[in-house]
């Protein structure tokens, strides 16, 4: 407070010096040269003592006035119409001041003329008041002094008045956008020649910038439209195509980079806003943050956007606790959950490392004094007591699992211990400590499971479900959805090392497909859904599904994925088909026969309406599972899982028929 209140009082800083001195010289010009302009360079003896009189003043009293509209409150590389404004308004008052002034106070009289009323003698004399025209004079003298030298000096800077001028050998680069994105990636080029960048358009969907030309002669060459863009990248021959559009949807990265790519132009793009704000240097300077298009750019549907502040208000100035707080969804629920600002946040992990990151990263570059890190394993039921019982949470978000299919396959004992049982004693011990909201993290692989991981997270399912019957105080939700871009269990990440070795990229059947989402999008939704069980707008143990958009081709993301890397598919780098692995299918689904979609209060999140399930069916099925994870028989346990799969699907399929 004490800050603003200085800044307030004087608006000045040690930058401003040179412009007050500038500043002063063009107002006391400007009021020199009214007087000239009015008498037409012959001023008269009492209007030159004027002048004189009053210049000593004028000067600080128009600065002064100035500074009052904040005029030099910024430098003038950065000023824009705000300033102009400030400029405008201070002339303005310091002429009023001035005429004001010179009306009360009469600094210049004429001379003493002897005058005779009634027969008495005296000498009179009257004051010189300031010529309207001058006063007109004045004003429209300053103004244009004022705000022509600010211009100038803006047009300097950003090199304008020496037109475009790039580095010799420069290449020649198109923009996607020519909105305020566009404009600045241009105005980066204009200052920075030794990029070697030279701009030749650009090109908008928006018809009323079709044809236009931009502050430096760049004019709109035409849409996005597919032949329309090809057009344009066979008569310019661009080295090099930018899309400046941040919040493009992937639907037009996706054709600017397909009809690049058949040219073999380069395609890159700015960042977000968000990536603007987690660079952290302070300084915006686009040209140098142009990365890549990214694979997530261009999944063909609309990113999910969600107010992280006002649809996780329920978690502000509360306890919650992330299990499996280092993974890839753990992480960054942490990370999301941070901004609501939770009154302690506890980080659980049994991988030290991971929990090192996560911890390191919110208190260093986020600055969050409210994580407390516990180094645990949900399968342990005391230890898992005690930090509940420590820690008290109100909200519980369990994200801590096993996601690699063919890992699972090969350990399915472990599968199930820590993915199903794990959950079921989290979901009970959550139920007895009165926590008040449990948020379990699911898989599409549980829909109709065909493989162990996908049947352990089915199981978890059922274990929230049937505590949610048992423990009505506590609110149990699950969430489920399809592959993470970037998460440790996505195939991406595969693909990109594979990619980086000269291939080949594996691809285990070219008809599988799958869904795709970014990790930040799953969060968000997933603390949306929590706050539709928080709010009380749905049943205790529902289960949310978020809506995924289209299903992706695997091969149509490895040959993407290829030409991203600026490599032709089959050319550069090979696709191998493997065949699949057992148990995986070619296509997942987000719904079981028996699960009918319903909507909620929240987009892009559906509620999956099903029968519930018998609590006293889950705990004998967990009673028998449990005692073959006892007795490490990884062959009986996966028989045996997978039957209990396939009865409950087959019951849920009667059911849904018998119900229509």
């Amino acid at each position: 407070m004490r800050r603003r209140i200085r800044s307030a009082a004087f608006p000045l800083h040690r930058h401003s010096l040179p412009q007050l001195l500038v500043d002063g010289v063009l107002v006391a010009l400007a009021y020199f040269l009214a007087y000239r302009l009015r008498f037409e360079f012959h001023v008269t003896g009492q209007y030159e003592e004027l002048f004189e009189n009053t210049v000593w003043w004028v000067v600080p009293v128009s600065l002064a006035a100035l500074a009052a509209f904040g005029v030099y409150q910024r430098v003038w590389t950065f000023v824009g119409q705000r300033e102009y404004e400030g400029v405008v308004k201070g002339v303005v008052l310091s002429t009023l001041v001035i005429v004001g002034a010179i009306a009360l106070l009469h600094p210049v009289q004429t001379p003493p003329v002897l005058r005779v009323k009634h027969n008495v003698f005296s000498l009179q004399s009257s004051a010189v008041t300031l010529p309207a025209s001058v006063i007109a004079l004045f004003l429209l003298l300053a103004m244009v002094l004022l705000v022509g030298a600010r211009f100038i000096v803006h047009l300097v800077i950003e090199g304008r008045a020496r037109s475009f001028r790039a580095s010799k050998g420069a290449r020649d680069v198109l923009i996607v956008g020519a909105g305020d994105g566009g404009r600045l990636v241009v105005r980066e080029l204009a200052r920075n020649p030794q990029l070697g960048l030279r701009p030749v358009g650009f090109v908008d969907d928006d018809p009323r910038k079709q044809g236009f030309k931009d502050e430096y002669g760049l004019r709109a060459l035409g849409t996005t439209d597919s032949e329309d863009l090809a057009r344009i990248l066979d008569d310019v021959e661009p080295d090099e195509v930018v899309i400046a559009i941040p919040s493009a949807p992937g639907t037009l990265r996706a054709r600017v980079v397909a009809a690049c790519r058949t040219r073999g132009i380069p395609v890159r793009t700015t960042p977000t806003v968000f990536e603007l704000l987690r660079d952290g240097s302070g300084r915006v300077e686009v040209t140098r943050q142009l990365r890549e298009v990214q694979v997530e750019d261009i999944l063909g549907r609309e990113p999910v956007r969600v107010e992280i502040e006002r649809v996780g208000a329920y978690l502000a100035e509360e306890v919650v606790l992330v299990t499996g707080a280092g993974g890839s969804i753990g992480s960054e629920l942490c990370r999301q959950i941070a901004r609501v600002g939770p009154r302690r946040m506890v980080l659980l992990d049994h991988a030290e490392d991971n929990l090192f990151e996560i911890l390191r990263e919110l208190e260093e570059d986020r600055h969050v004094r409210t994580a407390v890190p516990v180094l645990a394993d949900c399968k342990e039921r005391e230890r898992m007591r005690e930090v509940l019982e420590e820690h008290r949470p109100a909200v519980v978000f369990h994200a801590a699992a096993y996601k690699h299919v063919t890992m699972m396959e090969l350990n399915p004992v472990e599968a199930i211990r820590n993915n199903a049982l794990a959950t079921q004693l989290m979901a009970r011990l959550a139920g007895e400590a009165g926590v008040g909201t449990f948020v379990l993290v699911s898989t599409d692989k549980a829909v109709k499971p065909a493989t162990v991981m996908g049947a352990s997270k089915a199981l978890a399912e059922w274990a929230v479900e049937a505590s949610a019957a048992r423990y009505p105080q506590t609110r149990f939700a699950t969430v489920r959805f399809g592959n993470v871009l970037g998460s440790s269990g996505s195939v991406v990440p595969i693909f990109r090392r594979q990619i980086a070795a000269g291939g080949p990229v594996t691809v285990t059947d070219p008809r599988m497909k799958r869904y795709f989402m970014t990790i930040p999008e799953a969060v968000q939704l997933i603390i949306r859904a929590g706050s539709l069980s928080e709010s009380g707008t749905a049943t205790c143990g529902e289960l949310f599904v978020l809506e995924m958009g289209d299903a992706v081709g695997i091969v149509d993301l490895a040959e993407t994925m290829i030409r991203l890397s600026g490599l032709e598919p089959e050319r550069d780098i090979a696709i191998e088909v493997v065949g699949a692995r057992p148990g995986e299918k070619l296509h997942e689904d987000l719904f079981n026969p028996h699960e009918r979609p319903q909507p909620t209060p929240a987009q892009k999140i559906v509620r999956a309406q099903r029968d519930a399930v018998d609590p006293e069916w889950v705990e004998q099925t967990f009673t028998d599972i449990n005692l073959l994870v006892l007795e490490g028989d990884p062959a009986a346990l996966a028989k045996r899982v997978d039957k209990l799969a396939r009865r409950r699907l087959s019951a849920g399929d009667l059911d849904a028929r018998l119900a229509t």
